[in-house]
């Protein structure tokens, strides 16, 4: 790693395919913060993803559809000290950036990331952001869609993102854990109900619970 990384700099990473309805509202919310590097990483949008971020003043990056491949290559050429990765269709509370580098100034802490908000009425909802919230206090095991965060020496020496289509913020997590704690922040990613409205909360839910009872059995993330 050749780059001279500002250490309490934060880089946002953010993997993109066809996000255009999105990303038009995410990125000036982000590039108002200051100390506050952000990377639109696109895997091939075919509508106009990578115009809008351009016009915004994002750093794009254009890799192959593989969201991992996509934050692993974000990561490498990120300047900040601190990676931040997040989903095109996830938007943070104000003020997140301080909180985050404070947390990752506590001695013992190897990652963290944010509180899960659906945008959606649906009070099923309700109950997996609860499930979701539960499972990342006790278990330190948060997912990609609450805005994952960890030191960019930390990440590397873990081994980045593994080069897997899907489960790879989950094998990230299980390796951090045995670095040290992942903390939760009280404050919240909002994040969009659009792949629970599509599906329905409960098929959505189930089939997520296949996945991952799947890894576990040892099923390749190939075939999941």
């Amino acid at each position: 790693m050749s780059i001279d990384r500002k250490t309490s700099n934060i880089s946002i990473i953010i993997p993109t395919l066809n996000e255009a309805d999105s990303i038009g509202g995410l990125l000036p919310e982000l590039l108002a913060i200051p100390d506050v590097e952000l990377l639109v990483v696109d895997g091939g949008s075919t509508d106009n993803t990578v115009d809008i971020a351009k016009s915004l003043g994002a750093k794009v990056l254009e890799t192959s559809p593989c969201r991992a491949q996509q934050m692993n290559a974000g990561a490498e050429a990120a300047q900040g000290g601190i990676l931040l990765f997040l989903h095109s269709d996830t938007h943070l509370a104000p003020g997140f950036a301080e909180h985050v580098r404070e947390i990752l100034k506590q001695p013992g802490v190897a990652a963290g990331a944010f509180q899960l908000s659906i945008d959606g009425k649906d009070f099923g909802l309700r109950i997996i952001e609860w499930l979701v919230n539960f499972r990342s206090r006790v278990m330190q095991m948060p997912y990609g869609d609450q805005g994952i965060f960890v030191t960019a020496n930390m990440f590397f020496s873990v081994g980045a993102f593994p080069p897997q289509p899907i489960m790879e913020d989950f094998e990230l997590m299980r390796r951090l854990k045995k670095r040290g704690k992942v903390k939760i922040l009280h404050l919240h990613a909002n994040t969009s109900a659009r792949r629970w409205e599509r599906l329905g909360v409960l098929k959505t839910t189930v089939m997520n619970q296949i996945v991952i009872v799947g890894y576990f059995l040892g099923i390749s993330p190939e075939k999941l």
